[in-house]
C-alpha cells in the first residue's frame, strides 16, 4: 500500500489535508464515506487495510436499496488519519471543495471460511475484482459488495446492497448531515 499519488496531488502548505502515514486500527477495521463538493459533488468511500484507506468515487453516492448499483471510481489510496478529515479545500488544490464525513463505522469481510490473514484476503478479493463486506456505520449498515466492471477502464466498479434486513428503498442521502461535526456541506463551506 502506498500513498505516494496522495502526496504528489497534494500541495501541504494550501490545504488542510492531512499529509498522513501509513498506520492501522487496533481492533477493527475501519470505513468512513465523506461527501464532498469539489468539481462535482460526489462522496468518497473509504476502507482501512494494510494502513491505508482504499477509495472510490461514487458520484451518485452509496444506496441502501439493492435495485441501485452505483457506480464506484477507484481512485488513490488515502493516508488513515483522512477518516477524520471535514473542512475546504482551497481553490486551485486538487479536489477543491468543501468535505464532510458522512458516514462512519467499521467493516468486517463476508467470506465465511477465511483460512489467510484478513489483509491478504482483502487484496485477493481486490485483485479479483469482488470485495464482499458488512458496514456497521450509523447510516450504512448491512453486506455490501464492490465489484469491478469489466471494461477497459479498470478502476471502475460498482457498488451494491445485497438484500438482508437492513435494505431499503428510502433515499439514505437525504440523511445529510455529518456524523461528526452535524453540519451540512453546505454550512462546511461557509
Amino acid at each position: 500500500m502506498d500513498l505516494s499519488k496522495y502526496h504528489q496531488k497534494r500541495d501541504f502548505n494550501s490545504t488542510t489535508e492531512p499529509k498522513g502515514e501509513i498506520k492501522k486500527s487496533k481492533n477493527e477495521f475501519i470505513f468512513v464515506v465523506q461527501e464532498h463538493a469539489a468539481s462535482h459533488l460526489h462522496y468518497d468511500f473509504r476502507l482501512e487495510m494494510d494502513g491505508v484507506l482504499k477509495s472510490w468515487a461514487i458520484p451518485n453516492g452509496p444506496s441502501m436499496n439493492p435495485q441501485e448499483k452505483r457506480l464506484a471510481i477507484m481512485v488513490e489510496d488515502h493516508p488513515y488519519d483522512y477518516k477524520d478529515f471535514e473542512g475546504t479545500i482551497p481553490k486551485g488544490n486538487y479536489g477543491a471543495g468543501s468535505v464532510i464525513v458522512w458516514d462512519e463505522g467499521t467493516y468486517v469481510l463476508t467470506e465465511e471460511q477465511i483460512t489467510v490473514p484478513v489483509s491478504d484476503q482483502f487484496k485477493s478479493d481486490l485483485q479479483k475484482g469482488q470485495l464482499s463486506f458488512i458496514l456497521k456505520g450509523k447510516k450504512l449498515k448491512g453486506e455490501f459488495a464492490l465489484v469491478r466492471l469489466k471494461i477497459p477502464q479498470k478502476n471502475a466498479w460498482l457498488l451494491i446492497k445485497k438484500r438482508d434486513q437492513y435494505a431499503h428503498k428510502a433515499d439514505i442521502l437525504k440523511e445529510s448531515k455529518s456524523v461528526i461535526s452535524h453540519l451540512t456541506l453546505e454550512e462546511m463551506g461557509t
